[in-house]
């Protein structure tokens, strides 16, 4: 995107940067590791990655102008790691086609999205605790467009020892 882009456009790379970075937190997690609790008042990452899927449904939700919220259970980690992508995918398409939007991008993004962000964030963290660290990368150099948004993601290109 240029410097002039759209807020929707960046909401959209946005997007693709969570399932760059949502893919490369939930790839190769061992066995065991969806019920992984770092302690006794931590939720798990099985009931993390729910609660991310619930967020991106939100969000297709707020972009359609239903005020819909739901509390998913946890899913197996496969099943839950493909409803994160299909939600991303789902957001995605809205985002990319010609409706309009009933919520503006800068709520969409303040909202869902960036709690989204937070949460594979703490996936990531949750993986370090459990001796399945995910390796850091610099994310500046990341090959992240706007529309990649599938489990299928670019190789890292500068990720660290």
């Amino acid at each position: 995107m240029s410097e002039g882009g759209s807020a929707r456009a960046l909401l959209r790379h946005t997007v693709a940067t969570l399932a760059y970075r949502g893919g490369k937190a939930l790839r190769g997690a061992p066995e065991g590791f969806a019920e992984f609790r770092a302690g006794a008042t931590t939720r798990t990452p099985a009931q993390i990655l729910a609660h991310v899927g619930d967020l991106l449904d939100w969000a297709v939700a707020l972009a359609r102008g239903e005020k819909v919220w739901k509390d998913s259970p946890p899913l197996s980690w496969d099943a839950g790691s493909r409803r994160f992508f299909d939600g991303l995918e789902r957001f995605d398409a809205l985002l990319a086609s010609d409706a309009p939007l009933a919520a503006i991008p800068e709520k969409l993004f303040q909202g869902p999205v960036a709690d989204a962000l937070a949460h594979v964030g703490q996936i990531a963290l949750l993986r370090r605790l459990a001796q399945a660290p995910v390796r850091g990368e610099n994310y500046y150099k990341a090959d992240i467009a706007a529309g990649r948004v599938g489990e299928e993601q670019a190789p890292p290109r500068l990720e660290f020892e």
